[in-house]
């Protein structure tokens, strides 16, 4: 195979998707070609035929900036990709989006371009490789047995998330992790060195990693580095790649022009010509397309042999191939609500400690389940109980530590849900959502259903102070798309939030949860928890019609507005009671319900929320009234501050009387 013709194919169709779309990022995509053809031509296993085949090659082009080289070898490795897509790159409704898609373009393993998710993203799937291989490989068979590669830049390296993921996936040793660092030491402003002087060398041994350097043109020198990663198998590797970023344009190789521009018309031809590239745009010579056509017929023949591989798997150990398809498949239990122990009325409970407890009937009947804390398990209530930990050189287990880590615990996550065969959660604080945040936005974007555990979810933190007290944090979650964020009232509804979150396989769940006990509601005398599966529910009233006043609340205010609401009730008021646990859900109901719920007739409403007020007015109209907080909190207990802010049943009994005047 001339290696030579077909890195410099990718480099031509990457020029030309570019100058097409006159916006792109040519640089990298002709400075990673010889890299990246080593790794297609040689070494990556994945067929193109069948792009979610559970034993491929994971490929992650971290560097998203440079999704030309990624769109380049999926069309000439025979994705369903087609020429036309390359040449509508970055335009409207093409499969050939600015940065790479999960979900959009057959092929792309992971939604790239915030610099460093990628990484994060390839170390959750190399864990969850180690994890299932650890759960269903036998002595004699290995059905899981396959490489995470990446493709990173300087840029990725820089970003903290990658010194966070890179440290875990060190300490765990795994092995089956194989970085390519495109050193090229330039960045948008210039020469990396104005601002980044580290010894990646010396950084990523400390972090536990096998490293090597290689010139990242010299196609021998790369594929020899490739198969000694592979043979490191205590360690991840890191292949340093020393590139010329924009390799082969005579004017613009090594400058940060390259970068983030297309390089002209003009410096396109020179480019070509200096390549000894056809002019002809969009041009494969038709021995690339036929050297790409056997790699993939062997690759069939690959999936093919572990398909045999498998049945012969299957029929020696039924109950493990039996518990694997169900792993593939995520099953829900239809029964599961069921397997869930139900809770006592009349005692009081924090809704992260029902939270624990559910999850460990959860653990029982969900095999697939795992997860852990940004090193907050105890206070979180996350540990699965005599279920093993993962960790360095154990990946039994199903509790998973990520150290204080939160923003890098948001991308492994990602990428463990992304490989398949789990459904993971995370959890820590809920003020800490801030640093897991960047994460949870491309999981929605991915639609991927990753679930979120925050506890101490208000200003009822207390002590603890302004830090630790979010206030504005909920709100924030609520309007990220796609993110359905669930805050139950009692323990009893947090039980359905735990289900709600698990049947939502189209996204993210955040479960918000309090550090302070919360009475268990007596369900013979209120609605329903269940009722939770529709986002909002009329939890107690007096009358059915004809309401002075609707007051609704979440979580820990649900309560306080049934105390106040009862008040008002012995005075020949008649009132409603809306427990609000999630508003993604109930703008899901039909128009119907939520007229059922929300009355047009009764204007008078008032929501109660222990944060930020702005967003209630969509559903308490020009008449209604927020109780909530719109500034920071103190320290002091909580009880006293839930005074001092108003957030408490006598308050709103007060705001309600005065509205009904």
């Amino acid at each position: 195979m001339n290696l030579k013709l077909v890195a410099n194919t990718i480099r031509g169709l990457s020029m030309d998707g570019v100058q097409a779309a006159n916006s792109g990022h040519p640089g990298l995509p002709l400075g990673m070609a010889d890299v990246a053809t080593v790794l297609w031509t040689q070494f990556l296993k994945h067929n193109p035929n069948n792009p979610d085949w559970a034993d491929r090659d994971r490929f992650i082009l971290s560097a998203g900036h440079g999704s030309m080289l990624i769109y380049s070898l999926l069309h000439l490795a025979g994705y369903d990709l087609p020429m036309e897509e390359l040449k509508n790159f970055r335009q409207w409704e093409s499969q050939t989006a600015g940065h790479p898609e999960y979900g959009h373009t057959p092929g792309v393993e992971a939604t790239t371009g915030p610099l460093g998710q990628g990484c994060g993203n390839a170390v959750g799937m190399a864990l969850a490789e180690k994890m299932l291989a650890a759960r269903f490989n036998t002595k004699s068979q290995k059905i899981v047995d396959h490489f995470t590669y990446v493709i990173a830049s300087e840029g990725e390296f820089m970003e903290g998330i990658s010194h966070e993921v890179f440290s875990l996936a060190g300490n765990h040793g795994l092995g089956d992790l194989i970085v390519f660092y495109d050193e090229n030491f330039i960045s948008i402003e210039g020469d990396t060195h104005i601002t980044y002087t580290d010894d990646v060398e010396k950084r990523m041994e400390a972090y536990g990693w096998h490293v090597q350097r290689v010139n990242g043109h010299d196609f021998d020198d790369i594929a020899s580095a490739t198969r000694t990663a592979q043979k490191e198998t205590a360690k991840p590797s890191v292949i340093i790649c020393n590139t010329t970023i924009g390799f082969g344009s005579p004017n613009k190789a090594g400058s940060h022009d390259c970068h983030g521009a297309p390089l002209g018309e003009d410096e396109v031809a020179l480019t070509k010509n200096a390549l000894g590239i056809s002019p002809e745009k969009f041009h494969v010579p038709e021995e690339v397309y036929a050297a790409f056509k056997e790699i993939a017929a062997e690759n069939a023949k690959r999936e093919s042999l572990w398909n045999e591989q498998f049945a012969e798997y299957a029929a020696a150990n039924p109950g493990k191939a039996a518990e694997w398809e169900r792993c593939i498949r995520g099953e829900v239990p239809a029964d599961l609500a069921d397997q869930i122990e139900d809770f006592e009325a009349g005692g009081s409970m924090a809704t992260r400690s029902a939270s624990g407890k559910i999850l460990q009937d959860l653990a029982k009947a969900i095999p697939y389940l795992v997860g852990g804390s940004a090193d907050l398990a105890p206070s979180n209530n996350t540990d699965l109980k005599g279920l093993g930990d993962v960790g360095a050189n154990a990946f039994e287990g199903r509790n998973l530590h990520y150290g204080v880590r939160e923003i890098g615990m948001g991308a492994i996550m990602n990428g463990v849900q992304l490989h398949g065969g789990f459904r993971v959660f995370g959890a820590t604080f809920l003020v800490f959502a801030d640093y897991v945040r960047p994460t949870t936005r491309v999981a929605a974007l991915m639609n991927l259903p990753v679930l979120y555990v925050y506890t101490h979810d208000s200003f009822y933190v207390g002590e603890d102070g302004p830090t630790h007290q979010p206030i504005e944090t909920l709100m924030s979650l609520r309007i990220t798309p796609n993110v359905t964020v669930i805050r139950p009232s009692d323990a009893t509804e947090t039980k359905y939030a735990w289900i709600a979150a698990l049947e939502n396989k189209t996204g993210p769940t955040a479960l918000l949860l309090t550090r302070q006990n919360l009475p268990i509601f007596d369900r013979e005398e209120l609605a329903g928890a269940e009722n939770l599966k529709r986002g909002a529910y009329t939890i107690w009233e007096n009358a059915q019609s004809d309401h002075d006043i609707l007051m609704v609340a979440s979580g820990s205010e649900v309560w306080l507005s049934i105390e106040a609401g009862k008040k008002l009730a012995a005075e020949g008021k008649k009132v409603r009671v809306v427990s609000f646990p999630s508003w993604e859900i109930f703008e899901q109901q039909s128009a119907e319900y939520k007229a059922s719920i929300f009355p047009p007739e009764c204007r008078k409403r008032l929501a109660v929320e222990a944060g930020w007020p702005t967003g209630w007015e969509k559903y308490v109209g020009l008449d209604g009234r927020i109780i909530g907080l719109d500034h920071f909190g103190a320290s002091a207990p909580g009880g006293l501050l839930a005074e001092k802010f108003g957030i408490n049943a006598e308050n709103v009994y007060e705001t309600a009387k005065t509205m009904m005047g």
